[in-house]
Formats: C-alpha cells, sequence, structure tokens
C-alpha cells in the first residue's frame, strides 16, 4: 500500500463515453432486427409443420404448431425489452454527506 500523495492541482473529472445510452435509432432498429428474426421462424415452424405432417409423428408437427403459437408472445416481450441501462461495474457519483440541521437555538431571528 502505498502512501505518497499527489502534489498539484486536481486533476477534471473525466466522463466515459462507454457510460452513454446506445442512440434511439440504434436500439430501435436493433429490436425490430430480432423481432423480425423471430417472426421468421415460427413462418418456418409452420411450413415445416405443413410439409412434415404426413412424414414425421404428428407430435413433432403439433410442436412446431404449438411453437409458431408461442413465439409471437415471446418475441413482443422481448420487442418491448429495449432500453434499460446497461450498467457497468463501478460506481459514476461520489456521494456527499448530510450535515446535520442546526439546532433550534441555533436559528436566531425570530422572535
Amino acid at each position: 500500500m502505498s502512501t505518497r500523495r499527489r502534489s498539484g492541482p486536481a486533476e477534471p473529472e473525466v466522463y466515459r463515453i462507454t457510460s452513454a445510452p446506445e442512440p434511439l435509432a440504434d436500439d430501435l432498429a436493433r429490436r425490430q432486427r430480432r423481432y423480425l428474426w423471430q417472426m421468421g421462424i415460427r413462418v418456418v415452424c409452420f411450413v415445416a409443420a405443413g410439409l412434415l405432417w404426413s412424414y414425421v409423428p404428428v407430435a413433432v408437427s403439433l410442436a412446431l404448431i404449438a411453437a409458431a403459437a408461442v413465439l409471437p408472445y415471446i418475441a413482443v416481450l422481448l420487442a418491448n425489452a429495449g432500453r434499460e441501462r446497461r450498467d457497468e461495474p463501478g460506481v459514476y457519483f461520489e456521494a456527499r454527506a448530510i450535515e446535520a440541521a442546526p439546532r433550534h437555538d441555533e436559528l436566531g431571528g425570530g422572535r
């Protein structure tokens, strides 16, 4: 542990650009792409269930149809789960102590 003191003026506070939030347009585009991919998977599930109906056990086709039925709900939840802060480890503010209020007899003035 070092006990050296820094001499000289205090360094100015430096802001990290990595703590800036993602631009709204980029966030919206990312969420739209993810939603479209998931809806594409849903279409593939429906088509595969129809094409494979007579070639695979019925349970497989029903599972594909069930996945296609549930996927829109999951896709909407994931698409709406945007703009959350992605916190990095570390503290970006310094806590300040609040001083005690003055006592009643120290307030002065009044009567």
